[in-house]
């Protein structure tokens, strides 16, 4: 018998009791970064969720798009702006985002995914009122508040229409704009969308896919990565100011989703393909698991 067909078998039967637990279940994939770059790692992504929607996995997209709002605001001539790894967002850059965002990244997934064979289909948190948003009141590691702009919290999720996409067999993909008070767009940080969303649904899975490894206790060590940490470190380490940039909302997200009734939180690589797989569906797993 060929080697290779050995191995693959054995794959297949590693995969079996993962296949039986999660079939039924709803997953929340955050989609972001070099996974949504680089072609032959989008082509990946796109096939894991294809995978994990035909062995009867509920999967839910949601996606940034950060680089591409950033490029498109600089061709316009407007120089993006960062505190604590939040975009400030004036009325151009409100405009340039849900440009961005809704009418291309999320087109683009959408299409991706149809050609793999998955009904899919592209939201914003406006549709169907699915995020009600407030402006974000950001207090800076200083201590002094900053005015973010049209940038938003999550203030309620309304996951009827995503209860009624996935009975019909659809594949959500969410793009992060919010819907504030007097039908003002907000721009809302992917992470916090996606650990919001999923603690709505009570998914059983929230996976967030990044530009690193996981979580390290030394965010200067390659080799001090977690492969577990729970929710209470976590929570340590940003009040003492241990972590920086964009892995603050992550990690608060993975908080959120934890305390909303998410049984399971994974911090994984996008760089290394087929990673949602490996996570999903072998004994090994990549990156850091966030618990309670």
């Amino acid at each position: 018998m060929n080697q290779m067909a050995l191995d693959k078998a054995a794959v297949l039967a590693e995969a079996l009791p993962y296949i039986r637990q999660f079939s039924g279940k709803t997953v929340v994939i955050k989609y972001g970064g070099a996974a949504m770059a680089a072609a032959d790692l989008k082509a990946a992504v796109m096939q894991d969720i294809a995978l994990m929607k035909y062995v009867g996995m509920h999967p839910i997209v949601v996606h940034g798009g950060g680089p591409e709002v950033s490029g498109m605001a600089k061709q316009m001539g407007i120089e993006p702006r960062f505190v604590d790894g939040l975009r400030v967002t004036d009325a151009a850059t409100m405009a340039i985002a849900q440009m961005v965002l809704v009418g291309k990244t999320n087109r683009e997934i959408v299409t991706h995914l149809v050609e793999q064979g998955v009904k899919a289909v592209g939201l914003s948190g406006q549709d169907g009122g699915l995020i009600r948003a407030v402006r974000h009141l950001h207090r800076s590691r200083t201590g002094e508040m900053v005015d973010l702009g049209f940038v938003g919290d999550v203030a309620a999720v309304d996951t009827a229409v995503l209860e009624t996409l996935t009975a019909a067999g659809y594949v959500p993909v969410i793009a992060p704009i919010g819907l504030g008070p007097g039908g003002q767009p907000y721009n809302i940080n992917a992470d916090t969308v996606a650990g919001a969303i999923a603690a709505a649904l009570k998914a059983e899975k929230l996976v967030l896919l990044t530009d690193v490894e996981g979580v390290r206790a030394d965010k200067d060590d390659p080799g001090s990565l977690l492969s577990r940490v729970t929710a209470q470190e976590v929570q340590g380490w940003i009040a003492r100011g241990k972590l920086e940039g964009g892995m603050i909302p992550k990690l608060q997200c993975c908080i959120t989703a934890l305390e909303g009734g998410v049984n399971r939180v994974h911090i994984i690589d996008g760089r290394v393909p087929h990673s949602l797989l490996l996570e999903i569906f072998t004994d090994e797993g990549v990156g850091t698991m966030v618990i309670k």
